[in-house]
């Protein structure tokens, strides 16, 4: 089933197709494009599931038809000016997918080499646009998908100018310990989301990895496991650790975090209600947080912390499917999500329960398989709305990749795009 989808998920027509058809289908029109140079929704992310396809299928040919969607995705990374550095739709994004599939630096070396070129001086304006921030700043400054943690991931892979320390000690500087708000703390004028606003008047600590503080904390984590290290930074993954576990709201199944922490209220707006749990997904609640904490455990050796993360997982595990509120069968919000960071703790921890919870979650994906829709698999939007897409983070692409990494004994590098690895 994982091949199947993937197949109908690098295969033009089938991408043709699905993209017309959501344009009809979404209630969210905003939200359908496909940018060939993005990994999240665009050619880069098809060019990463043929890297994986080609390692648990070498010899198959689908290092020639990741060639192919890689080809598409830098071109109009050379036709945009200027292109963002972020992780998911910029210039890192690309670099990545570039780096998955160059044979360990054998393949286009030239194109990495213009890469490297291109994003170097701009993580460094990313840095430096970090410490510039007064009062405080979007989470797309800092965020994984759009800001300085996403950026540094890519950097962790490869980063022969030497740009990683520069925002490492960026991301130190914005952790600090200080009176009253932190520097990472979002202001309501700087929510692009409205809904956002309307939650927080009074702006808010983003708790959600995709866009919140366990980006910054798994990076500089992942960056002490690998050796880097810069002044500061162990002392801002313990400080960042403890504030998670400070700002937990547990429910009836156990450990759980919201989607943010309100700032307190101003004179001018009133004070906001009390933080509810988010859903249990990869992009917001309690599984993204904990491999958040679970990778701060191994950089710092605080067994005390991975065992937070473990009963985390174990209480999403313990909530009904219906009380996760993850009905899509895809990655950011989704069921496949959900299974990749469980696939990640069976595998750290040898645990017989993750690995049972693995075996539920792969049933629960199998279930959602529809063969007759163009790419197997629909995106739910709230109201368990389908929606064909093909993309790596909210659409068919993601799900094969994850099928795959429980089918297969093929280690799933390409998670270094959640802050999974």
């Amino acid at each position: 089933m994982a091949y199947d989808v993937a197949e109908r998920a690098s295969d033009r027509g089938c991408i043709a197709e699905a993209l017309c058809m959501s344009g009809h289908q979404t209630h969210h029109p905003e939200t359908v494009r496909w940018l060939p140079c993005s990994v999240a929704e665009g050619d880069a992310g098809v060019a990463v599931l043929c890297s994986y396809l080609d390692k648990c299928r070498p010899g198959s040919g689908w290092d020639r038809i990741g060639h192919g969607f890689l080809a598409a995705g830098a071109q109009m990374a050379e036709q945009t000016t200027p292109l963002q550095p972020g992780l998911y739709s910029g210039l890192s994004g690309l670099a990545f997918a570039v780096v998955s599939l160059c044979r360990h630096g054998a393949r286009y070396q030239r194109l990495l080499a213009a890469l490297d070129d291109e994003v170097a001086p701009r993580a460094s304006a990313m840095a430096w646009h970090l410490r510039s921030r007064r009062g405080g700043m979007s989470v797309s400054d800092f965020d994984l998908i759009s800001g300085a943690s996403g950026v540094a991931a890519q950097l962790l892979l490869r980063d022969p100018h030497r740009r990683l320390p520069e925002l490492l000690s960026s991301l130190v500087w914005m952790t600090a310990p200080m009176e009253g708000a932190p520097r990472w703390a979002t202001p309501p004028e700087l929510m692009g989301d409205e809904t956002m606003r309307r939650s927080f008047p009074s702006g808010n600590l983003n708790c959600g990895a995709a866009h919140g503080i366990p980006g910054p904390l798994s990076v500089m984590s992942l960056a002490l496991r690998a050796g880097y290290a810069v002044p500061g930074q162990a002392e801002a993954v313990r400080g960042l650790a403890d504030w998670l576990l400070a700002h937990r709201c547990d429910d009836q199944w156990g450990i759980n975090w919201p989607t943010a922490i309100p700032l307190p209220a101003s004179r001018e707006t009133p004070a906001g209600r009390q933080p509810l749990p988010a859903r249990s997904a990869w992009c917001y609640g309690s599984p993204g947080v904990a491999r958040a904490l679970w990778l701060a455990g191994e950089a710092l050796d605080d067994n005390c912390l991975r065992q937070c993360a473990v009963e985390a997982v174990a209480a999403v595990m313990r909530r009904p499917v219906a009380a996760r509120h993850i009905d899509s069968p895809t990655f950011c919000h989704g069921v496949a999500g959900l299974l990749q960071i469980v696939l990640r703790f069976a595998n750290d921890t040898l645990l017989p329960f993750l690995t049972e919870a693995a075996n539920q979650l792969v049933g629960q994906l199998l279930a959602a398989y529809e063969p007759d829709r163009p790419l197997g698999y629909a995106s739910l939007e709230p109201g368990n709305h389908p929606v064909d897409r093909a993309g790596l983070l909210d659409g068919a692409a993601g799900t094969a990749m994850v099928l795959l990494a429980a089918a297969t004994d093929v280690e799933p590098t390409w998670d270094r795009l959640f802050l999974l690895s």
